[in-house]
């Protein structure tokens, strides 16, 4: 997002029924999903991640995903395991026998040792996100008006968890390719409890809401169970479903995955490939600036618009760890040995890519902690200067940066993100798809949260959101989108 708060108004704000957010004036505009919006007209459709009344298709849709999905997960893990990463060959097998057979003959068992040490790992998790030592992050305000505080002590949990399992492989306490070997049964776990979880969250937000006046309901139970009811389901005052899900089982376990598969290719091969290296290099990038600005997430869609359900819940848990580490397993199977001119590329491209997402997000911070009065690239930053009044009467102020990377692109934030995305998959070569599947599916995630993003912004900055655009006329890759 290019909203940039400089000027906060933290009291609790009465929201309209149901907690919709109405307009009074297209003109007064607010980046700040803390202050209400006082309008005419609602738009239960634009902010807060989900529709209020979605349509049969929607509904539809969200049951094609919720079956769809957990089968693609195993498929993936079908192609890599039993043919080579090839989806051709896989799909020539499914189609010469019944789907049936097919699953009967490919499927990964259930696995009571996985599934307990599945267990193990989820309560390991807890346990390090509730006592840890942990400052409080402060989120933004809800729909309903509470401001939340947020344990963020991921990066001391990640640190502790690595050391743990360094120690452990040192002192030949586990087998450092224990994760790999177990595989198939951990799927069938994870994807258990990622089934378990939404059913838990959609009865607790029907019998026991943390903020009742935070819930959604659609009139569609396969709408609410994917999309979620309640906007931040918790136990106690700090211990929260949503971060807690989003940020600690799978992305710590993500580099434990990779590190795993290192070691099983090692063991298959004798030798750990120049590409594999790569992987583990980017993704650890990526999981480690996550921790260090955990309390950056805070402000990001999955925590300040979307309600918890199947889509974060199962999302978190199976899809994250199972298909974002799919180049290290497909690795493990298939080794590539990359040349040096190709390593040095593709390293160099990699790292390019994190430094510009780094960079994007901090020229959005120095903007909103000098309120402008800063230099972008050695000249003085150029903001577009907006107005909004908030329902106790108050005039408000926000910027929005469209200088520096801002004025290339309106989600800038995402170009980072994208060319880190594709060196990791570049390192796996170009013999098979499925390795590609983590740059594939980031581009379409990315470009639907660019739409979701333009939407709640035209909504709720009417035309001086018109005018940023003129300044700022690409959505995300200029000349292109």
């Amino acid at each position: 997002m290019p909203d940039l708060l400089i000027r906060a108004n933290t009291q609790k704000i009465a929201y309209g029924e149901k907690g919709i957010l109405r307009r009074q004036r297209t003109i007064s505009v607010s980046s700040n999903p803390r202050v209400k919006l006082v309008s005419k007209v609602s738009s239960p459709n634009v902010g807060w991640g989900r529709k209020q009344q979605p349509t049969w298709s929607a509904s539809l849709t969200c049951f094609g995903i919720i079956a769809f999905c957990p089968i693609l997960v195993f498929f993936s893990w079908v192609v890599l395991e039993e043919f080579h990463g090839s989806l051709i060959e896989a799909l020539e097998a499914l189609v010469s026998s019944s789907p049936w057979d097919f699953a009967a003959k490919y499927s990964p068992k259930l696995s009571l040792g996985a599934t307990s040490v599945y267990l193990g790992w989820l309560l390991m998790q807890a346990v390090l996100y509730n006592y840890l030592p942990s400052k409080l992050s402060t989120g933004q305000l809800t729909p309903a008006g509470y401001l939340l505080q947020y344990y963020t002590n991921g990066l001391t949990a990640w640190v502790l968890t690595h050391v743990a399992f360094i120690a452990s492989v040192y002192f030949s306490l586990a087998d450092p390719a224990w994760i790999a070997k177990n595989w198939a049964g951990l799927l069938i776990a994870t994807n258990c409890y990622g089934f378990l979880l939404p059913a838990f969250a959609y009865i607790k937000a029907h019998i026991a809401p943390t903020h009742a006046e935070d819930r959604k309901f659609s009139g569609s139970i396969l709408y609410d169970f994917y999309m979620g009811i309640e906007f931040n389901p918790r136990f106690g005052k700090y211990w929260d479903f949503k971060l807690f899900h989003n940020g600690r089982p799978g992305i710590i376990a993500w580099t434990l995955i990779n590190l795993s598969f290192a070691a099983y290719q090692y063991e298959k091969f004798g030798y750990i490939t120049n590409s594999m290296v790569l992987v583990n290099i980017f993704h650890a990038l990526y999981v480690i600036d996550f921790f260090i600005n955990e309390d950056w997430y805070l402000r990001t869609i999955d925590i300040c618009h979307d309600h918890f359900g199947f889509y974060l819940g199962w999302g978190s848990i199976v899809w994250l760890p199972a298909m974002y580490t799919i180049q290290s397993q497909y690795l493990a199977y298939n080794p590539v040995t990359l040349s040096t001119p190709g390593t040095l590329i593709i390293l160099g491209m990699g790292l390019g890519g994190y430094a510009m997402f780094r960079s994007v997000n901090s020229q959005k911070d120095i903007v909103r902690r000098t309120k402008g009065n800063c230099k972008i690239w050695g000249r003085q930053a150029k903001v577009l200067k907006c107005s909004y009044i908030t329902a106790d009467g108050k005039k408000h102020e926000s910027l929005l940066l469209h200088s520096g990377w801002w004025g290339f692109s309106r989600h800038a934030n995402y170009l980072g993100d994208l060319i880190l995305s594709y060196s990791t998959c570049a390192a796996c070569g170009t013999d098979h798809v499925l390795p590609w599947f983590y740059a594939i599916y980031m581009t379409i995630l990315l470009l639907h949260r660019c739409i979701r993003g333009e939407e709640r912004c035209a909504e709720k900055y009417g035309e001086q959101w018109e005018e940023y655009c003129k300044r700022v006329p690409w959505a995300l890759i200029p000349g292109i989108y």
